[in-house]
C-alpha cells in the first residue's frame, strides 16, 4: 500500500477550502493558493494534542469494564468448563513448576478447600505456560478458589480494553473514535464472559492487540526519523537513495517481546505475527517512498526487512523459549528427561540433552494439535469458523438445567429455572462489524488507507487460519482474539459517519445528524449487552425467559 496522508478520522480537521469564486458572468476566478503539505509534514502525522484527556478518558472506560466484570466474578465457585485445565495447571505450575496430573476427584477437593491433592506424575499438555502463570498469580494472591483462578482474566480483560482504545487513538487520531473502540469492546459479551473465567484466550487476545500497537508506534517513530533526517540535511525529498537505515526501532523490540508472551500463551499468535510483520514492512516500503526513495524504496523489504525479523521473530522466539524457563529449572516436567534417555539422538548430541527434550515437546505438543486423536474428537458446541462472525453457533461455559419452583430461588407456582454462562458476543455488535469490514475493506483496497488495513489484517489472521482445522472440534470462544479488530473497524467507520470538525453551517448539520446516528448504534449496542448480561453472568432466569435470549437454533 503505498502510503497517503489521510484526515483525522471524526474530529478537528480544516473542511478542504475552496479555491475559486464565481463572478457573475460565470467565469471563475482564482481566491488564493493553499501550499500543498510538504513530505516532511506528510511524514508527521501529530497525535491528538489532548494526552492528559485521553489519558484520563482511558483510564476511565478501563475502570468501568472492570468494574462491570468483577462483580460476582467467583461464581460460580467451582470449575466451570476448561477452567479444570488450566486453573489446576496453574496451581501446580505455583507449587512445583511444572504441570502435574491430578485424581479424578480434585475438582470437589478444590472446592472443598484442600487443593494440594496432585499426583506424582508429570502432565502432557498442550499449551505454554504464560497463560497459566498468569492465572497462578491471582491463586497466589488470593488462593486456589473461583475468585483467584479467575482474577488475572478480569485483569487482562480490562487491559486489552486500555489497550485497544490506545491503538485506535493512535491510528485515528482521534481520541473520541479510540474510546468508542472501548466502549464497544466493554459492552461486548464475548470478551465480557472470557474475562471472567480462567481461560488462555484472553491473554492472548491482549497481548496480540499490545503487540501490533508497538508496530503502530513503530510506523509514527520510523516516520518521524526519515521526516528528522530530511530536516538535517535539508533536501525536500530522499532525491531517489534509499535513506537513512535504521537497524535499532525500540517499538519492533517491545513487540517482539509481546508477542513472544503471545506465542507463550497459545500458538495461534504464529498467524498474526507473520501477517503484520508482512504489513509493518509494507508501511516501512510506503514510508521510504512517500520520501522521495522512489524504486529504492522496495528495497526496504531486505534492508529494513531483516533487522526487523531479528528485533521481532528472533526475539519472539527467545520469549518463547524463556517462558519454560521453570520446566528447564526443574526435572519432573512431561518428556523432560527424554534427551538423557536418548543421548545418541541427533538433537541432544547437538543442543544437549535440556534442550533436546525441549524440541522432543513441541514435536509431541504440534502432533496433538494436528494428530489422529483431536481430529476424532467431537464435542456438542463444536462451531465452523464460517459462523463466528455471525455467532452462529455459540459455547456453553456452564449451566445448571430444571430448577425446580420453590427451589434456589425459582418463582414457585410456575415454570422450571436454569443458570448458564454462554459464550456468547453481543449480536448488534458482531453483525454491524461484518458491515464496517466490508466497509473497511473498501477504504483499504480502494481507497488506499492505511488505517483500515490494521482490522482487515487483525481479523483475517486471526480467523482464517482456523479453516485448516475444521476435522478437529473449535470453539466460538477462539474469536476472542478476533473482537478487538472488529471494534476497531466499528469505531473508525463510526468516525468516518461523524465527520471531521465543522466549519460551515452544512458542516455542522451533517456532523450532528453523524454523531446522534453513531450514538444510537452504540446506545442499541449498550442495550443488547444488558439484555443478554443474564445469560454471561449465570443469573436465575425462568425456562421462557431464557429461551427469549436464544434467538437461533445454534444458540442453544
Amino acid at each position: 500500500m503505498a502510503a497517503v496522508t489521510q484526515p483525522v478520522i471524526g474530529t478537528s480537521g480544516p473542511a478542504a477550502p475552496s479555491t475559486v469564486a464565481s463572478r457573475s458572468d460565470g467565469v471563475l476566478l482564482p481566491i488564493r493558493a493553499f501550499p500543498q503539505p510538504t513530505i516532511v509534514e506528510r511524514l508527521r502525522s501529530a497525535m491528538p494534542t489532548d494526552r492528559l484527556v485521553g489519558w484520563l478518558a482511558t483510564l476511565v472506560i478501563t475502570g468501568i469494564a472492570f468494574a462491570l466484570r468483577i462483580v460476582h466474578l467467583g461464581r460460580p465457585r467451582y470449575l466451570v468448563f476448561d477452567e479444570t485445565y488450566y486453573a489446576k495447571d496453574a496451581y501446580s505450575l505455583l507449587k512445583f513448576g511444572y504441570e502435574r496430573n491430578w485424581p479424578d476427584n480434585a475438582n470437589a477437593s478444590i472446592v472443598a478447600g484442600h487443593p494440594d491433592v496432585t499426583l506424582n506424575s508429570a502432565e502432557f499438555v498442550v499449551h505454554p505456560p504464560i497463560g497459566k502463570w498468569l492465572i497462578a498469580v491471582g491463586e497466589q494472591i488470593f488462593g486456589m478458589n473461583s475468585f483467584g483462578w479467575r482474577f488475572a482474566s478480569l485483569v487482562f480483560g480490562s487491559l486489552l480494553i486500555l489497550m485497544t482504545i490506545r491503538l485506535v487513538r493512535r491510528v485515528s487520531r482521534s481520541t473520541m473514535i479510540g474510546c468508542l473502540a472501548g466502549v464497544l469492546l466493554t459492552v461486548d459479551g464475548l470478551s465480557f464472559v472470557m474475562s471472567r473465567i480462567a481461560l488462555l484466550d484472553i491473554f492472548l487476545a491482549f497481548f496480540l492487540v499490545a503487540g501490533l500497537a508497538c508496530l503502530a508506534a513503530d510506523r509514527d517513530w520510523f516516520r518521524n526519523r526519515l521526516a528528522d533526517h530530511l530536516v538535517a540535511t535539508g533536501k525536500p525529498d530522499l532525491g531517489y537513495e534509499f535513506g537513512p537505515l535504521m537497524l535499532f526501532r525500540p517499538w519492533r523490540l517491545l513487540a517482539g517481546l509481546t508477542f513472544g508472551l503471545a506465542l507463550g500463551t497459545k500458538w495461534n499468535t504464529l498467524y498474526v505475527l507473520a501477517a503484520f510483520c508482512l504489513l509493518a514492512l509494507a508501511w516501512d516500503v510506503g514510508a521510504r517512498r512517500l520520501a522521495g526513495a522512489g524504486r529504492r524504496s522496495a528495497w526496504a523489504i531486505l534492508k529494513d526487512g531483516i533487522p526487523a525479523f531479528f528485533s521481532i521473530v528472533v526475539v519472539t522466539g527467545i520469549v518463547y523459549v524463556a517462558s519454560w524457563a521453570s520446566w528447564f529449572a526443574t526435572s519432573g516436567g512431561y518428556d523432560r528427561q527424554w534427551g538423557a534417555q536418548n543421548p545418541d539422538a541427533t538433537t541432544t548430541r547437538l543442543f544437549g540433552s535440556a534442550f533436546a527434550s525441549f524440541l522432543h515437546y513441541q514435536k509431541d505438543i504440534y502432533a496433538f494439535h494436528t494428530g489422529t486423536y483431536i481430529n476424532e474428537q467431537t464435542h456438542t458446541y463444536n462451531a465452523n469458523p464460517a459462523g463466528w462472525l455471525i455467532i452462529a453457533r455459540t459455547i456453553g461455559i456452564d449451566a445448571v438445567n430444571d430448577i425446580k419452583p420453590g427451589t434456589d430461588g425459582c418463582p414457585t407456582g410456575g415454570e422450571n429455572c436454569l443458570r448458564v454462562i454462554s459464550g456468547i458476543g453481543t449480536p448488534l455488535l458482531w453483525w454491524g462489524a461484518v458491515i464496517a469490514l466490508v466497509i473497511a475493506l473498501i477504504l483499504w483496497v480502494g481507497g488506499r488507507d492505511w488505517r483500515f488495513g490494521i482490522p482487515i489484517v487483525g481479523v483475517l489472521s486471526a480467523w482464517l487460519p482456523w479453516f485448516q482445522y475444521t476435522g478437529r472440534p473449535q470453539f466460538f470462544f477462539y474469536a476472542i482474539a478476533i473482537i478487538p479488530f472488529s471494534a476497531m473497524a466499528v469505531a473508525l467507520c463510526l468516525g468516518l459517519l461523524i465527520g471531521p470538525r465543522p466549519h460551515t453551517p452544512d458542516q455542522r448539520r451533517r456532523r450532528m445528524f453523524g454523531g446522534i446516528a453513531a450514538g444510537v448504534f452504540v446506545a442499541l449496542v449498550a442495550l443488547n449487552f444488558a439484555y443478554i448480561y443474564p445469560i454471561l453472568t449465570d443469573q436465575l432466569l425462568p425456562y421462557s425467559k431464557w429461551l427469549s435470549r436464544m434467538w437461533f437454533k445454534g444458540w442453544i
